[in-house]
């Protein structure tokens, strides 16, 4: 096991790892930049390091400055939580390169996946199901792209390559704008990221987003631990996650879990990862995979009892799995609520000192957090604060325990989406439980 890990991110996820190494007896190191060097888990690391000013290009997204203070602190891993460098081949390359341990895949992996293409033609040869498409890049011959998408069908939606969180992507209704649609996204995708290659697939109508997570060890064992559901979104973020996914057989979870287990394997992964598909109409479909601890980790952790950050770390450091398949079970339910710093319904950020923090308790409710009375959100970074999850026997007591919570909490000094969660924990259609992906963005619309 290691000696020491050096925490290579921010906010609650660089908190929940440092909690991880300290139950583990591993010493941490935490990097800052400027802006965060009273946050609450650099006063908690055993040693921290100030990698540049509040600007993550300069901090958290500066290579160069992470490795060295890894090098000074004499640090034998790196975690990269989720976001900034955390799905960077690149980086990953550099970590190992210079030799320390990343706590995540293998480059080649994080690379492979990361292109949409490479990963669905992955995906399609290990047997995991996809939306039907162009089955790689567009061609450059307008007569050709008329043709794939006549034959999968409108609506098409068109998706970068090197794309993810929601960006990247454009619908396409009918013929006549398709090729704009297509050489508009080109245009941007090799703007944003890098990369200008194209593909389509089917665009479909109503899906939930439905999520399998893994872990897998690299001596060719790896688990599925069940699903979430994390349709309630807006504008592609998720809002609102839960686990087990309502309303759906377990016999098709167990399937699709399968296929998951299998494609690890095929590309010997390593680490924890999420499989996320849209399921319309009993059927799953494959859209990407995320090659890190997901933010709602926590609701799998609950009803499984299985430490996910742990048990990342623990196979980056060479164990085996310490679960099989048959030790996996599901018990009871669980539902997260991400609080942000904005306007509940306008969604404008509110960045600010937090004159009061009150979080809640009792019975199945665990809170994510590193705020703290006093604390000042930076304006510069995710406008996530923390995250509150309720667990219960079943789907309608983590319900009514999170409605609990949230009235119990206390945040004055800025803004935060507590009142929109409220409200959609009273609201008929999630209750009933398998709202689509487009639910939360009608339903703000006034159209539900």
């Amino acid at each position: 096991m290691f000696d020491k890990i050096l925490i290579a991110n921010r906010g609650e996820i660089a908190l929940r790892v440092l909690r991880a190494c300290r139950e583990l007896g591993i010493r941490t190191v935490a990097v800052h930049s400027e802006a965060d060097a009273e946050a609450k888990y650099v006063k908690l690391a055993d040693e921290s390091v100030c990698i540049g000013p509040a600007a993550s290009a300069q901090s958290y997204l500066n290579v160069p400055r992470i490795i060295a203070a890894a090098e000074v602190t004499d640090a034998e891993a790196i975690h990269p939580g989720y976001g900034f460098l955390s799905e960077n081949a690149d980086f990953a390359e550099r970590v190992e390169s210079s030799g320390f341990v990343f706590i995540g895949p293998r480059p080649e992996t994080i690379r492979l996946m990361g292109d949409k293409v490479s990963a669905k033609a992955a995906m399609i040869e290990a047997g995991v199901p996809c939306v039907p498409g162009s089955g790689g890049a567009l061609p450059d011959d307008p007569k050709e792209i008329v043709k794939i998408a006549r034959a999968i069908g409108y609506p098409v939606i068109i998706k970068a390559s090197g794309g993810g969180g929601g960006r990247g992507m454009r619908v396409v209704h009918a013929e006549g704008a398709l090729l704009t649609a297509v050489t508009t996204t080109r245009t941007e995708a090799g703007a944003a990221f890098g990369n200008p290659t194209v593909y389509m697939e089917k665009f479909l109508e109503n899906p939930r987003h439905i999520e399998i997570q893994v872990l897998a060890d690299q001596h060719g064992h790896a688990i599925y631990l069940g699903e979430r559901d994390c349709s309630m979104q807006r504008r592609h973020q998720k809002v609102i996650e839960e686990a087990p996914a309502p309303g759906i057989d377990r016999k098709a979870i167990a399937r699709v879990g399968e296929a998951c287990v299998a494609a690890c394997k095929r590309i010997n992964y390593r680490g924890a990862g999420t499989f996320e598909f849209l399921y319309e109409n009993g059927e799953f479909f494959f859209i990407e995979m995320n090659t890190r601890v997901q933010v709602e980790h926590p609701v799998t952790e609950l009803i499984t009892g299985i430490d996910i950050v742990q048990e990342q770390i623990r196979v980056a450091a060479g164990e085996k799995l310490r679960y099989t398949q048959k030790d996996v079970q599901l018990r009871g339910h669980a539902i997260e609520c991400r609080v942000n710093a904005e306007d509940p319904f306008k969604f404008i950020p509110s960045p600010g000192k937090i004159h009061q923090w009150h979080t809640p308790g009792g019975p199945g409710i665990r809170v994510d957090s590193h705020v703290y009375a006093g604390y000042t959100v930076p304006p510069h970074y995710d406008s996530m604060i923390g995250k509150v999850i309720a667990y219960g026997d079943t789907r309608e007591q983590a319900i009514r325990r999170l409605r609990i919570a949230l009235s119990e909490m206390v945040v004055d000094g800025i803004k935060t989406n507590i009142p929109l969660h409220q409200e959609m924990l009273t609201d008929t259609h999630f209750l009933q439980g398998g709202t689509s992906i487009h639910y939360l963005e009608k339903k703000l619309a006034g159209n539900t």
